[in-house]
């Protein structure tokens, strides 16, 4: 939509308030509303002012008058509000440069995009992420200078196939038993169809919805493939959409990646292509129906994964699901239907869908940046022609530690992600995509908020282990 037509959209509706939404730095939607009456075509190019200081990684209080200015492209009906409510999602800019700020998650997905067509190398980056999420019954946690406990409860979770229910019917999935069962196993059907309903209503092409591999609730919604911007805002609505609805059912989601011990973790598979005038240049005659710059790509991914991580697998829950020796992609190689490597060329006969799935992201990510270091990751492959070396085709996880020793992995953890960032990110400052500002104020942030919390405080594992030493 142009401004004039969201206001002709907004007196077709009647609608009476809009909201404007925007993504903070580390990847949670902030929105502030106003009465409909205060919306303006000028808005739309004039932006209205906010407080940049009180947004995670953003501005210093002696410096935090920003903007938003709302995109008009990205007009919905917002469908929790009880009052009829315009959504908009909004760009950050600098009040007196009037330039795009440079840590606004979005302005760094709109140079990504940017950037490939300046390079000549392709028009279009197409994603198509498969965020999996938990559906819990009840979520408690504390933590405190003397205590620190979480407790997670699922109708579904085989911890409850003893629990007195009055009368327990039984039928939980066992653990790594919950791919595809039917009803009543899988008790979440008509909850996800409710999802699948609200996504679709906003505009979002669903392709399927099931149940996911671990017991409690872990679920899946895949979303059609779109272009790099356009998937980031897919993303927070799916985000936003899953969690309201589960919400006002009395449930209650989670994306984070390792929720339960001794289970499946919850991935983000990404699937990503280039075109170029209508044609896909991942498509060849090179292994795996890819053609050589699809290769190359892999060969990007690859050589900049342990830095990648940094923005893929961006919490320090994220390294619960990554461990060797388990079913986590967390093996740097490549293979043609192998679901043992972190890099998969999906079997297809059609040309134009053809692709590289990369299986090491989680749905923590900041999709905007996670997609935008993806893809600049890959464009260093084709630009200085990496070789991703050899397939491996060969069922990884079945693979001796004397095959295993030579295979290349991710990172172990959020700390060796943040210091392979810092040591490998030349490659994220082309076109001016990622500043040098986002790289330090990422690994700052990080460091003091998350690894540094978690690494010093004592966990109830812990007294298990050391409390009679």
């Amino acid at each position: 939509m142009t401004p004039t037509e969201v206001m002709a959209f907004v007196k077709e509706n009647e609608l009476e308030i809009v909201d404007f939404k925007f993504l903070d730095f580390v990847g949670i939607w902030q929105h502030f509303s106003a009465p409909i009456a205060e919306l303006t075509e000028e808005i739309f190019e004039e932006g209205l002012g906010f407080d940049g200081s009180s947004i995670r990684g953003w501005q210093p209080i002696h410096n935090s008058d920003m903007l938003i200015v709302p995109d008009p492209s990205t007009a919905k009906i917002d469908p929790f509000v009880a009052k009829p409510t315009l959504s908009l999602i909004c760009n950050i800019v600098d009040p007196i440069t009037r330039e795009g700020y440079s840590r606004d998650p979005r302005y760094i997905a709109q140079k990504a995009e940017a950037y490939l067509k300046s390079a000549g190398i392709a028009e279009v980056a197409y994603f198509g992420p498969e965020p999996e999420f938990f559906i819990f019954d009840d979520i408690r946690y504390a933590s405190d200078v003397n205590h620190s406990f979480y407790f997670i409860d699922s109708n579904e979770g085989i911890w409850n196939s003893g629990r007195e229910e009055f009368p327990n019917l039984g039928y939980k999935p066992r653990h790594k038993e919950g791919y595809f069962p039917c009803a009543p196993t899988d008790s979440l059907a008509d909850l996800r169809n409710e999802m699948v309903e609200e996504l679709q209503r906003v505009g979002l092409h669903i392709e399927c919805m099931h149940h996911e591999v671990a017991t409690g609730g872990q679920c899946e919604i895949d979303m059609r493939f779109n272009s790099l911007l356009d998937m980031g805002d897919q993303l927070q609505w799916f985000k936003y959409i899953i969690k309201n609805v589960a919400y006002r059912n009395g449930k209650t989601v989670t994306f984070m990646p390792k929720p339960i011990f001794k289970d499946n973790g919850s991935g983000m598979h990404c699937h990503m292509s280039l075109w170029k005038d209508g044609v896909n240049l991942f498509a060849g005659d090179g292994y795996g129906g890819l053609s050589k710059m699809g290769l190359y790509y892999i060969g990007g991914i690859m050589k900049h994964a342990k830095a990648l991580c940094a923005f893929t697998n961006p919490s320090t829950n994220s390294y619960k699901r990554l461990v060797p020796g388990y079913e986590a992609p967390v093996n740097l190689a490549y293979s043609n239907r192998n679901r043992s490597a972190s890099l998969r060329i999906p079997v297809t006969s059609n040309p134009k869908a053809k692709r590289v799935e990369y299986r090491t992201p989680d749905p923590s990510a900041n999709g905007y940046l996670a997609f935008a270091a993806m893809l600049m990751a890959g464009l260093d492959g084709i630009e200085n022609k990496i070789d991703p070396g050899e397939p491996l085709d060969k069922d990884i996880y079945g693979l001796s530690p004397e095959e295993l020793k030579d295979v290349p992995k991710v990172a172990g953890s959020l700390e060796e992600a943040l210091n392979s960032l810092e040591e490998d990110h030349d490659w994220l400052l082309k076109g001016d995509v990622f500043t040098q500002d986002v790289i330090d104020m990422w690994l700052s942030y990080k460091r003091e908020n998350e690894v540094d919390n978690v690494r010093m405080r004592p966990v109830p594992a812990e007294f298990e282990l050391y409390y009679d030493c």
